[in-house]
């Protein structure tokens, strides 16, 4: 047995019982999985319902759970009622984390459960994350992270065990896809959600729709992006895209790559954005 995969069974052990915020994820997936493998009825789910989580993340988790039997609290929130996540500033996911884990804790002293923990894992550390200072603040534990897991393991080991999230493409909350120090709101981040889901419908696999106040950016892996050369699929798309109130629909050649929100934001203010 891997010996990092040891060592997550050992400190979930320890742990004793926990509550696991669960996006659906490849990582949170993994980490749910081996909790309630190890914990039994002693791990349970809680996922948060909000206009940052698309249906399709949702439902995903709620069969995950369902399949499984583990217990699934569904919690809803408006993280859109705080004027420091809505005015989206590059510190928008630390308010929006401090809200979310603050609820879930809560939440956990609730059900008598000691522990809420949560999917970050060591490959995070390269990206900005704001998140995690409250992640640490509200004492929140990170298991694949305390494991010595990284990404690449948590895919590997989630496919050995015979995990369906083990390939899925890489997620991140709708807010990403809107420019810092652009405003959220609601109308934003649906259009957002709605253009994605098209794409998806049509079998691309990894997908981001970058919304630049009314213009559409598309990344999509750079394997996929020569679908669009299609002219019957480039026209639906079009047409779709424009049915949802964009003005522009285009394509970054580069591809997807994470990191683009950060190097935006560094060349329209000069400011470089802290890990």
């Amino acid at each position: 047995m891997d010996k990092r995969l040891e060592n997550l069974q050992e400190i979930l052990r320890e742990l004793g019982s926990v509550l696991v915020a669960f996006s659906g994820g490849v990582d949170s997936s993994f980490l749910l999985h081996l909790a309630h493998e190890v914990l039994g009825d002693r791990a349970k789910a809680i996922t948060f319902v909000s206009p940052f989580l698309s249906r399709q993340e949702q439902e995903r988790a709620a069969r995950f759970c369902k399949e499984r039997g583990i217990k699934h609290i569904i919690f809803e929130i408006d993280p859109l009622a705080i004027e420091e996540i809505r005015a989206n500033q590059p510190d928008r996911c630390y308010h929006c984390k401090k809200q979310v884990f603050s609820l879930g804790l809560t939440e956990a002293q609730k059900m008598s459960i000691p522990y809420l923990v949560e999917g970050t894992q060591l490959s995070d550390a390269s990206d900005h994350r704001p998140g995690h200072r409250a992640l640490v603040e509200l004492g929140i534990r990170s298991p694949l992270s305390e494991a010595g897991l990284n990404k690449e393991q948590v895919r590997i080991l989630s496919k050995e065990l015979g995990l369906s999230s083990w390939n899925l493409p890489p997620m991140a909350c709708l807010a990403s896809r809107i420019p810092y120090g652009t405003p959220l709101d609601l109308k934003f981040l649906a259009r957002v959600e709605s253009a994605e889901k098209f794409l998806f419908d049509e079998g691309f696999n990894l997908v981001r729709v970058r919304d630049h106040q009314g213009m559409a950016r598309i990344e999509l892996s750079p394997e996929e992006i020569g679908r669009l050369n299609d002219k019957g699929l480039r026209d639906r798309l079009v047409a779709r895209f424009r049915s949802l109130g964009y003005v522009a629909v285009t394509l970054d050649l580069e591809g997807y790559r994470t990191g683009r929100l950060g190097e935006l934001w560094q060349q329209e203010t000069g400011k470089k954005l802290d890990k």
